[in-house]
């Protein structure tokens, strides 16, 4: 009698980013709950400088990630998932976790692991600027101010509400900058309070770059904010938390594949929280870049049905 032979277990290599707001919580029940499918190997962090070169390092030996942390420690990762085509299991240890609300992956820990057992890899394109890859969002102005006032300790002391305490201050401070937008065939100049662009939906704790966006469309999201008070944003605030702010007469919004933003002299350029580059920033997609475990479409909404192959990455 010929016995069976067990199913291939995947292997995974499992990193926690311990810097993130949540990095030091006990993780002990979600590794013993994917433990019960994959076989883990605990590497253990080597900053973000290095993530991607030690996925690329250990490739070999893996069949996906699973990454604890949050956009910033995934935005690290990019690189190497995209050079070693593994997919990505993300388990939300951040402050924000935006990317992980663009994809409907749950902020529960024990249902983040299920998604990874049981869900399947599906691509999900990267933004990119000036050769700097974005899980959701670059900014210039205004959002990169916050990224560089917004220390480390404030997150994780205030969470989310940091982002209101330190912007309720720089907001008073703000003044308008003089912008050049190429896209499409076409240079726009603009006063701009900021600028963003997209490649997924949600971004900066509550914000949301537009209402249909998906992390898996093929296109960017582009807004430039040009109120001439700052009470006037307070009055945008609601739409912008609900991405419909492209609809107000003073923000010019559009989809694109690729543009350029020019200032008079270099301004600083944020892109998931970090401060990774200046202008000129040129903008672009790509399309399927990576692949990341998410729950079944019937569950949500923030991509399209397109599902790989368990095995394909």
């Amino acid at each position: 009698m010929t016995v069976p032979r067990p199913p291939h277990r995947r292997r995974a290599l499992f990193l926690v980013n311990p810097g993130a707001r949540h990095g030091t919580a006990s993780l002990g029940g979600v590794r013993e709950r994917l433990a019960r499918d994959l076989d883990l190997t605990d590497v253990r962090w080597p900053g973000a400088a290095a993530i991607s070169d030690t996925i690329r390092a250990r490739a070999g030996d893996a069949d996906l990630v699973i990454l604890g942390g949050g956009d910033g420690t995934l935005n690290a990762a990019t690189s190497g998932l995209f050079d070693t085509q593994l997919p990505l299991g993300v388990l939300p240890l951040g402050t924000a976790n935006d990317f992980a609300r663009t994809l409907a992956i749950p902020s529960d820990l024990a249902a983040a692991a299920d998604v990874i057992l049981a869900g399947a890899p599906r691509p999900m394109d990267l933004g990119e600027v000036n050769g700097h890859a974005f899980l959701n969002v670059a900014s210039i102005g205004f959002s990169a101010d916050l990224a560089r006032a917004l220390t480390h300790e404030a997150k994780r002391r205030f969470g989310v509400l940091g982002y209101g305490i330190v912007a309720a201050r720089l907001l008073m401070q703000s003044r308008l900058f003089t912008a050049f937008i190429e896209h499409d065939g076409t240079v726009e100049q603009v006063r701009t309070l900021q600028v963003s662009v997209g490649n997924g939906r949600h971004y900066g704790g509550g914000m949301t770059v537009e209402a249909t966006a998906t992390a898996d469309d093929g296109r960017l999201d582009f807004y430039s904010l040009e109120v001439d008070h700052w009470w006037r944003l307070l009055a945008l605030l609601p739409a912008l938390r609900r991405g419909t702010q492209g609809a107000w007469d003073d923000v010019r919004a559009f989809r694109t594949t690729e543009v350029v933003v020019r200032t008079s002299r270099p301004r600083p350029v944020n892109t998931d929280g970090e401060l990774v580059t200046f202008t000129p920033a040129h903008f672009r997609i790509r399309p399927g870049a990576i692949h990341v475990y998410t729950p079944a479409p019937a569950g949500a909404s923030a991509f399209s049905p397109n599902l790989l192959p368990e095995g394909s990455a």
